[in-house]
C-alpha cells in the first residue's frame, strides 16, 4: 500500500522560480508604457512649479523696495552719539560726505522746519535773478494765521526782492516767504513740491517724502537725519545757499511797508547768543519745531579744519524750554574736540 505525502504550501520567496506566479509579458509591457508616459509629463509639471516659485520671488523683491538690507547693515554699524537727548541724530563728515556716527539715521520723522532747506535751494537753483521785486499772495495769510506758522515779518501785498524772502525762510522760518518763493519757481505749492520731491529721488533721499513747503505737520511729510544731513550737504556747495545759512542777521530792502526795512535773526544764533561762550564751532544752522517733531536742528560744525554737519529731530521740550536741540550740537562739538569722535 503506498503512502501519500500532504503538500504543505510553501512561502512564495521559498518556491523555485518555476513555481512562482510569472506576469505575462503583454502586460509587464504595458505597465512600462504607462511609466515611460508619465516620466515626461512629470518633469514639465516641475519646470512649470520652478518657473513659478522664480517668479514669485522676483516680485517679492520688487514689492519689498522699502528695505535696504544695505542701509540696515552701515546705519548700525555707525558709532552712537552718547549723551544726547535727541532720539535721532545723524554726524556727516563733509571731507568725505561720510556718515561717521548717529543713532536712528534712517528712522522716518516729521521734519518740521528742515523741510525748507529744501524749499531754499530748489529756490535758488531755479530763480536767476534775486534781485527781482515780487508780491507776497495776500491771500496766504489766513490759512498760516490759522496754523499759527512761524512768520518772518512781511505784509500781504508787500513787494519785495526774491533774496530777502530767502533770508527770511531760513533766519526766522518764514512761511509766508516758502509759499511765495513756491508760487514763483513752479506756479502753486502743489506744483512745487512735486519738484521737491523730484529732487529728493535724484539726491537718492529714500527715507524721506514731502507734502508742504514749509514742514507743517503731516503724516506723509517725513525725512530722516540721514537723508538731511546728505541734502544739507549738497545745499552747502552753493554759495548763495551757504552764505544764507550762515547769517546771523540779514536787513531786508525798505518797501512801503517797512520804509527802513527790518531786521531778521538766526533763531538758532538767537539761542546761542544767550549762551556766552559756547557754540564757537557752530558756522550755521537751522531750526525746527512742531509739536510732533519736536525740537530739530541742522547745522554746520567746523572743527581744526574740517566741516560736519549734524542733524537731530525729536529732541524734548519746545521754544519755552531749554534748547535741548542746541545743547545736543554742543555736545557733540564738545566730543569732536575731545577727540572721543573722529572721521
Amino acid at each position: 500500500m503506498t503512502t501519500q505525502r500532504t503538500l504543505r504550501p510553501r512561502c512564495p520567496v521559498c518556491q523555485p522560480a518555476a513555481a512562482r506566479r510569472v506576469t505575462p509579458a503583454p502586460r509587464r509591457r504595458a505597465k512600462r508604457r504607462r511609466r515611460s508616459r508619465r516620466g515626461p509629463r512629470t518633469l514639465w509639471a516641475l519646470a512649470l512649479l520652478l518657473f513659478a516659485a522664480l517668479a514669485w520671488l522676483k516680485t517679492v523683491s520688487f514689492d519689498a523696495s522699502d528695505f535696504s538690507p544695505q542701509d540696515s547693515v552701515s546705519a548700525s554699524s555707525l558709532p552712537a552719539l552718547s549723551d544726547l537727548s535727541s532720539p535721532r541724530a545723524a554726524l556727516l563728515d563733509r571731507t568725505s560726505g561720510e556718515l561717521i556716527a548717529g543713532q536712528n539715521t534712517d528712522a522716518k520723522a516729521p521734519p518740521a522746519s528742515l523741510t525748507k532747506i529744501m524749499t531754499a535751494l530748489l529756490a535758488i537753483e531755479s530763480l536767476p535773478d534775486l534781485d527781482q521785486t515780487v508780491t507776497v499772495p495776500a491771500e496766504i495769510f489766513n490759512d498760516l494765521w490759522a496754523e499759527n506758522a512761524s512768520l518772518a515779518g512781511f505784509a500781504p501785498g508787500e513787494a519785495v526782492p526774491l533774496r530777502d524772502l530767502l533770508y527770511g525762510a531760513m533766519l526766522p522760518s518764514g512761511a509766508e516767504c516758502c509759499l511765495t518763493l513756491a508760487q514763483q519757481v513752479s506756479g502753486s505749492e502743489e506744483a512745487f513740491v512735486k519738484q521737491m520731491n523730484r529732487r529728493a529721488q535724484e539726491l537718492g533721499l529714500e527715507h524721506t517724502h514731502f507734502t508742504n513747503c514749509t514742514g507743517l505737520e503731516d503724516p506723509d511729510h517725513y525725512a530722516s537725519a540721514a537723508d538731511l544731513a546728505r541734502l544739507l550737504d549738497t545745499a552747502l556747495e552753493n554759495e548763495t545757499f551757504r552764505q544764507v545759512f550762515t547769517s546771523r542777521s540779514y536787513t531786508t530792502c525798505p518797501t512801503g511797508e517797512h520804509p527802513q526795512g527790518f531786521t531778521m535773526y538766526s533763531s538758532m544764533f538767537a539761542r546761542l547768543d544767550a549762551m556766552p561762550g559756547q557754540g564757537g564751532e557752530l558756522l550755521g544752522g537751522k531750526t525746527g519745531y512742531t509739536s510732533q517733531a519736536g525740537l530739530c536742528l541742522a547745522s554746520l560744525i567746523g572743527m581744526d579744519g574740517r566741516e560736519y554737519i549734524l542733524v537731530t529731530t525729536g529732541a524734548p521740550g519746545d521754544h519755552s524750554t531749554e534748547p535741548y536741540h542746541l545743547l545736543d550740537a554742543l555736545e557733540v562739538c564738545k566730543q569732536l574736540r575731545s577727540g572721543t569722535l573722529s572721521a
